[in-house]
């Protein structure tokens, strides 16, 4: 039976997380018996508090997850990322090794908004929510939030209010009974008037690659995904330009992705490329950014 294996990554917050997830492809889910229920994805994941330092981490992360599930990185079909918002250099990180990755292996990529995967990560626990507000700390006395929407028809997510950058009191409430999600209201307290109006509060839905995996999977399966020259963060708060260790760090992760890709079978012509067109895509990227 035909499988999907996607690879997803997030390095958004002081966690170095990673998800490797192998599901039954679309085609073969329609073709089984429809009163049969799906078979649940395989799933394998790594989430370790690493601080500023995930880049040293997420590569030997990701080479264990292949070995566990008794895989190869030949077999991805798309890499997700967690996109943003969240650390600067966590988010050049994890798009960087996708994007080296994805090169590679001539893949698609699969962005994956870090607000959103916060959703998801509420139904993976409670698939009975249909409302979810996500707010995380943005420092800065700011939040990150969002507020989204489960649609049953769609199976997918529906976004009411795309992610935004806002002061603890002035979140738009939802206009119906909803789910808090992510660190902010631990951060701010009685500050944050979206804790106390929730119906609950979920402290567990923070950025990490399992919802990312899970969101990117409906989201290839459905063909929203990326070329891999196309994988970008998603930045909300403003940034005049890259420091020089940003730049750095991102650029190491590409060349390390494609040092990864090294000796897989197949892909020793596609790491040299990897390196090279990445380290292309993030010169053009600085130069925006400047």
């Amino acid at each position: 039976m035909t499988k999907i294996v996607l690879l997803a990554l997030d390095t958004s917050t002081e966690f170095c997380s990673v998800a490797l997830l192998s599901a039954e492809s679309a085609d073969a889910a329609s073709s089984a018996e429809s009163d049969a229920p799906a078979p649940a994805p395989s799933v394998w994941t790594r989430h370790e508090a690493t601080g500023a330092v995930s880049s040293t981490r997420l590569l030997p992360a990701i080479r264990e997850l292949f070995d566990e599930a008794g895989l190869a990185l030949a077999d991805c079909d798309a890499i997700a990322f967690g996109s943003g918002p969240g650390s600067f250099t966590g988010l050049r990180t994890a798009t960087g090794v996708a994007q080296g990755l994805a090169f590679g292996l001539n893949c698609p990529v699969v962005p994956v908004g870090t607000l959103l995967a916060c959703a998801e990560s509420v139904r993976l626990r409670d698939p009975s929510v249909t409302r979810v507000l996500a707010a995380l700390d943005a420092r800065m006395d700011e939040v990150y939030w969002a507020d989204y929407a489960w649609d049953d028809g769609a199976g997918e997510w529906r976004t009411v209010h795309s992610a935004s950058l806002g002061a603890p009191d002035a979140l738009a409430l939802p206009d119906q009974p909803f789910t808090l999600a992510g660190n902010a209201a631990a951060a701010f307290g009685e500050r944050l008037k979206a804790a106390s109006a929730a119906r609950s509060v979920d402290r567990e839905a923070v950025p990490h690659a399992l919802p990312v995996a899970f969101a990117a999977l409906r989201a290839f399966r459905a063909g929203r995904t990326l070329p891999a020259d196309q994988a970008a963060p998603e930045y909300i708060r403003d940034k005049v330009a890259q420091t020089t260790e940003e730049r750095m760090a991102a650029k190491a992760a590409q060349v390390q992705a494609a040092a990864a890709l090294k000796g897989q079978p197949g892909n020793e012509s596609e790491a040299g490329k990897s390196g090279k067109t990445g380290q292309a895509a993030q010169t053009a990227h600085d130069e925006g950014t400047r």
